[in-house]
């Protein structure tokens, strides 16, 4: 667990599945490392082909649009994974933190993924989750990089582009995980 800063992950409990069976105790064994994440810049920089790392995870929400993009770190930790033909798998907004990777020559130019689309987002203050309007949307600005996002609307759906595995809103999170696990069984137990 690693974030940009070294401080807490925050995370949109609204959306927990505090009735899930398998979650819960997951999360309750392993909260000391979401309250008590490793500095990212920390992990970069002890990264190489050797690294234990299975996968990259970018979770989603909102957060994602400030900071991600523009982190070093984060271009950093998702070039080595697609160097190093690891997973990275991200959820909803969180492939905003691809945007990091569009100074100098994008590896992920031609992916297909599944993300949040803009134009929910363009909706979301007229129905009251955002106080007001985005100054600027992830998926235009993915494109821009030559990315092509397959979905336009919002229905759990989840896609895998050679080992970029994404969701397109909280709704898809279980799917994800489950394409997650699968892939990762198969790469890497077989």
């Amino acid at each position: 667990m690693a974030t940009i800063s070294g401080l807490m992950t925050k995370f949109e409990y609204w959306a927990m599945p505090h009735k899930d069976e398998k979650v819960m105790p997951f999360f309750e064994q392993h909260k000391s490392l979401f309250r008590n994440p490793k500095k990212l810049a920390d992990v970069v920089a002890s990264l190489n082909a050797d690294s234990e790392y299975a996968a990259i995870f970018v979770p989603g929400g909102h957060g994602a649009l400030i900071g991600l993009p523009e982190s070093e770190d984060v271009a950093a930790a998702l070039q080595w994974a697609i160097e190093n033909d690891r997973f990275v798998i991200s959820l909803c907004h969180g492939p905003a933190a691809f945007l990091a990777l569009r100074h100098g020559d994008n590896p992920l130019n031609g992916y297909s993924i599944c993300a949040f689309p803009d134009a929910a987002d363009k909706q979301t203050p007229e129905i009251g989750y955002m106080p007001g309007h985005l100054t600027w949307y992830f998926g235009e600005e993915l494109k821009k990089m030559g990315m092509n996002i397959i979905n336009d609307d919002i229905t759990g759906r989840v896609h895998k582009d050679r080992k970029v595995l994404t969701g397109d809103s909280p709704f898809a999170a279980n799917a994800l995980g489950k394409l997650a696990a699968q892939e990762m069984l198969a790469a890497y137990a077989g």
